[in-house]
């Protein structure tokens, strides 16, 4: 074959001769594009400007463009290579491991002889402002197996990523390794692939933080520092997405949940949340929200236990799935584990009667606890714990039952969001996994299922192979918060595999034994990575309903304590989440403390309140609404109150 066929983006078709480049193609176009050009795409691979097309198949040229994941990716990864060069550069000695690029950015595992800190970055910036102002090119060498172990003899990771890449059931049985230069002269990098032409095409860049990693994130391994960076087209992406960073640390949910007193995470138990009492009052604001969501629409709610015989775990398939991150125990000869979901305990409790196609669709429902061990290095205070309460649910239901049943939670999970202001939601479609339990036939049914009732509810979504659940496939909702952020939250899973496996029969109208659908779901998720969530979201600006605190009751001096402490009564007695500040300290001190703590209301009361019998009521950033009684003060807040339904 001396021609391959290119179908171009605009749905024009071309052939050209085979080893054409990406180069030669933009050339063909005209000279600017040619000039832009920073890589090509050819079907879902990307490849180096100028590397040889082999191939048919769709073609894209790629130019430096922030809305592009395509050309982010190639620039950040071409920006790594940048970092390590200039890490190698100023720390002599240095050992690289692993440089990816990653949503946002991109990063580089390295073990330097002397540590890297954050004074250092700024001479590290500047040895890659340097590289980059030398336009080095990036030349691709492809070197047999043999050539390419013997240049990484003496490098234990790199040796260990060339044999990793020599085992892939795609190798080829070469290695590829790419220099920033000329080969032979300039540093070099054991890599697949690609880059940009050459370093003058990075523009805008950034070093932002250190972490520590494990090597192959094996935490009995040799631990590395990861240097994070990030690398955009232009200035003007890059400064926005700086400014986004700054505005995300202002709402970070672990300095604002320290200054509002709602909770805390310490060493005795790693990933466990302490709540405290405003926190505590938070989380039992959410459930009573979801509860009030949810009994409208069928479910019962349950309790199931935490500690559970290890032999179910084994039986339902999840101690295979998640045997590293079960927490277990014993109770003297009994080997239990600490339950990482709640589904095989649903099961347990629809198999306690005999259930007829009448009982169905079966909604139980759990505020339950659940444990997974996660690694020290992946916990981020709320948003990734070992300790969990899931706003779980599981539906019994007839295949027949499955749309109507998903599409009511898809409209459950649009109006719980939308309540909170997320109102831009991406659904994904994950289907079955590479390590999964039950048939290809019943597989065939549940994502047939699933489709269907997509369409059923007017869902559009975007297909996310091989993700499913290892029992079933699943549909995952997606918000955006106010930076942009995707964060995953809800998510509902046809499964017809656990039930059969656990036991689980009904008698359908034919008067014979059935096995049930058993649809997992949840629209939050976990309700601490949730409260994280919307702690950010709000700046702790929460609605008055959720708000931990709803008013706080300032009286102006010592004298009028006891008149606010009838009022702080009269509040509480009404619902009213209600404090008092009878310290000593001065009315402004006060009024900047309930600021500090994100107080919705301050009711201040002196000599002329107690003698007309009012409050003086503040709204935070509304400012002043007037003097008021009591009475007035609760009809005024009654509806912002009230859980939303």
């Amino acid at each position: 074959m001396s021609q391959i066929e290119l179908t171009f983006p605009n749905g024009d078709l071309r052939s050209v001769e085979l080893g054409t480049t990406g180069l030669d193609i933009a050339k063909s176009i005209s000279e600017g594009l040619a000039r832009k050009a920073i890589g090509v795409k050819l079907g879902d691979k990307i490849l180096d400007l100028n590397r040889p097309l082999t191939e048919s198949g769709s073609i894209k040229i790629i130019t430096p463009n922030n809305d592009d994941p395509d050309a982010l990716m190639l620039l950040r990864h071409s920006c790594s290579h940048v970092l390590a060069e200039a890490v190698c550069d100023l720390f002599p000695g240095t050992k690289l491991a692993y440089g990816p690029a990653i949503d946002k950015g991109f990063y580089y595992d390295l073990m330097t002889p002397t540590p890297i800190k954050e004074e250092d970055f700024a001479k590290i910036e500047k040895r890659m402002k340097e590289i980059i102002k030398e336009d080095r090119p990036f030349t691709r060498i492809e070197v047999s197996a043999e050539e390419g172990l013997k240049r990484t003899e003496g490098d234990k990771y790199k040796r260990d990523n060339a044999e990793r890449a020599l085992a892939r059931e795609e190798s080829d049985g070469t290695l590829s390794f790419y220099c920033s230069g000329k080969p032979g002269e300039n540093w070099e990098d054991l890599c697949a692939g690609p880059h940009v032409p050459s370093t003058g095409k990075l523009k805008a860049f950034k070093i932002l933080s250190l972490a520590g990693a494990y090597w192959h994130g094996d935490q009995n391994s040799d631990q590395l520092t990861r240097v994070y960076g990030t690398c955009f087209a232009d200035k003007e992406g890059l400064e926005t997405y700086l400014h986004l960073l700054e505005e995300a640390k202002k709402r970070d949910h672990r300095k604002i949940g320290k200054e509002m007193d709602l909770y805390h995470i310490e060493d005795h138990s790693p990933g466990m949340v302490f709540w405290h009492p405003k926190g505590t009052t938070m989380v039992n604001a959410l459930k009573d929200y979801i509860r009030g969501k949810i009994d409208r629409r069928g479910y019962k709610e349950v309790i199931t236990p935490e500690l559970v015989d290890k032999s179910l775990w084994i039986k339902s398939g999840h101690a295979d799935k998640y045997n590293e991150n079960m927490f277990r125990t014993f109770a003297g000869e009994q080997e239990m584990a600490v339950k990482p979901m709640n589904c095989p305990c649903h099961i347990q409790i629809f198999n306690t009667g005999l259930r007829s196609w009448r009982d169905l669709p079966m909604r139980l429902a759990e505020f339950g606890k659940c444990h997974r061990y996660e690694p020290a290095g992946t916990m981020h205070g709320l948003m990734r714990v070992r300790g969990f309460v899931q706003d779980d649910a599981h539906i019994f239901c007839t295949e027949d039952q499955i749309a109507s049943e998903v599409a009511d939670f898809c409209q459950l999970v649009k109006d719980v969001y939308a309540d909170f202001g997320f109102n831009e939601i991406l659904v994904k479609f994950s289907t079955r996994p590479e390590k999964r339990v039950g048939s290809d036939d019943l597989w065939d049914k549940a994502e047939a299922a699933l489709e269907e009732a997509t369409k059923l509810a007017g869902l559009e979504y975007v297909l996310n192979p091989g993700e499913g659940a290892f029992y079933g496939p699943k549909l995952e909702f997606v918000l955006k918060d106010c930076l942009g952020r995707d964060w995953q939250c809800g998510t509902i899973q046809v499964d017809f595999n656990l039930p059969q496996r656990l036991g689980a029969e009904y008698v359908g109208k034919d008067n014979q034994k059935h096995i049930p659908v058993m649809l997992h779901r949840a629209a939050v998720g976990s309700i601490e990575r949730f409260l994280g969530i919307l702690i950010e979201e709000f700046m702790g600006d929460f609605p008055l309903w959720l708000s931990p605190v709803q008013a706080r009751v300032l009286p102006i001096s010592e004298k009028f304590v006891e008149y606010a402490r009838t009022v702080e009564r009269e509040l509480v007695n009404a619902g009213v989440r209600t404090e008092i500040d009878d310290s000593n300290e001065k009315l402004g001190y006060k009024i900047r403390q309930c600021e500090l703590q994100k107080v919705p209301y301050l009711l201040i009361v002196g000599e002329k309140e107690v003698a007309d019998g009012v409050v003086s009521v503040r709204k935070r950033k509304d400012g002043d609404k007037g003097s008021m009684t009591v009475a007035d003060f609760l009809k005024m807040t009654e509806d912002d109150r009230k859980v939303v339904r």
